[in-house]
């Protein structure tokens, strides 16, 4: 099948940490033997306004066109504000573009369309969706539920794209339940969680740690960019500080804008990984680490609690409480039989999409 995937967040020539999760799903897309381009709409910005988010890096100097991993990526600019405070202006923005991504496309014509995030990629989608006459799914991954439904100037325009689509996916249940009550309507939802990606080499059972002492010296890692604000980088500082004054010695090793390999690599040799985040969807993170054999301590967020040990998920933004369970997961015999569960896996990952796609074009 052709299909052309939009997203907002993808991999850049300047930062391959960019929207890896969406690009894990183009790449079991093309293995499944579909044809897949991607449109990846770029905000217009100058280099200096890169440094708000990381997600940002490497957007002002992005190519138009480019390949990422044999895959061909059209990046169409569009015009948008920070904070959003007149989304006409961004929709307006997007929907000019149209013309731009035909003539990229030539003779190419998709036959479903794959919107990896809703705002503002799904204004594109839609309008591609409508210009060819093809199906188009949506994919929330948790910005658009956790803040649009509740931003101000967002709202209306998120609720009018999550109803938009043939189909809605979801990647966590606590997802699927505000789709359910804002009124989305339950024919179009699914929840399809991110696969786990980690293959090969950096497939690890869970390891004991090694330490000699109850209190030794211990990796830990946070497993994001600081500059986030939403990844909470704070209280992962003041957890190992207080895992300081109980004797351990901390140090503590940050994620920034590495490629997939790296962070895994970092997973592999790190003792614990520490999640602190305000919102997240899964978050992927803590699967891959499980993956690579690290276990993981997190606040209540995402789907965490449904595999992680009650005693490594911590329900406040409590310190004390991290710390504990940090002692906890460090002191834990892990069962080297401890594995995700089958729903998270490639296997049920494209069962799913495959299904899904079938029902869109049928």
């Amino acid at each position: 099948m052709r299909i052309l995937v939009v997203s907002l967040l993808y991999p850049l020539p300047g930062n391959a940490a960019r929207g890896t999760f969406v690009a894990d799903h183009v790449q079991e897309l093309r293995e499944d033997g579909h044809e897949v381009r991607v449109i990846n709409p770029l905000p217009r910005m100058m280099r200096y306004q890169e440094a708000r988010r990381s997600t940002l890096t490497g957007v002002a100097r992005a190519p138009r066109e480019f390949e990422h991993g044999e895959v061909a990526v059209f990046a169409p600019r569009y015009t948008a504000l920070p904070e959003h405070p007149w989304p006409k202006l961004t929709i307006r923005s997007l929907r000019r573009q149209i013309k731009k991504v035909e003539s990229w496309l030539g003779d190419w014509k998709p036959e479903a369309i794959v919107c990896h995030t809703l705002w503002p990629a799904a204004v594109l989608a839609e309008s591609l969706a409508q210009r060819f006459d093809v199906p188009w799914t949506g994919v929330v991954h948790g910005y658009d539920f956790d803040v649009g439904l509740n931003h101000s100037s967002l709202s209306k325009i998120t609720q009018r794209l999550a109803d938009s689509p043939e189909r809605l996916i979801l990647v966590s249940e606590r997802l699927l339940e505000v789709a359910k009550k804002a009124g989305i309507s339950e024919e179009k939802l699914r929840m399809i969680p991110c696969h786990c990606a980690v293959e090969g080499e950096w497939l690890q059972p869970l390891k004991p740690w090694k330490g000699r002492w109850k209190k030794d010296r211990i990796d830990i890692l946070f497993p994001a960019d600081p500059r986030r604000p939403e990844k909470n980088h704070l209280l992962a500082l003041q957890t190992g500080e207080l895992l300081e004054q109980r004797g351990w010695i901390v140090g503590m090793t940050t994620l920034k804008l590495q490629p997939r390999s790296i962070v895994w690599d970092r997973m592999l040799v790190a003792d614990l990984t520490l999640i602190t985040s305000k919102r997240e969807s899964g978050p992927l993170v803590a699967r891959e680490s499980i993956a690579c054999g690290t276990p993981v301590v997190s606040v209540n967020i995402g789907d965490v609690a449904t595999y992680l040990p009650e005693k490594c998920v911590v329900d406040t933004y409590d310190a004390v409480l991290l710390a504990d369970a940090c002692e906890h997961a460090l002191q834990h015999r892990w069962d080297e039989s401890f594995i995700l569960p089958e729903n998270f896996s490639r296997q049920h990952f494209l069962r799913e999409w495959n299904q899904l796609l079938e029902e869109l074009v049928a």
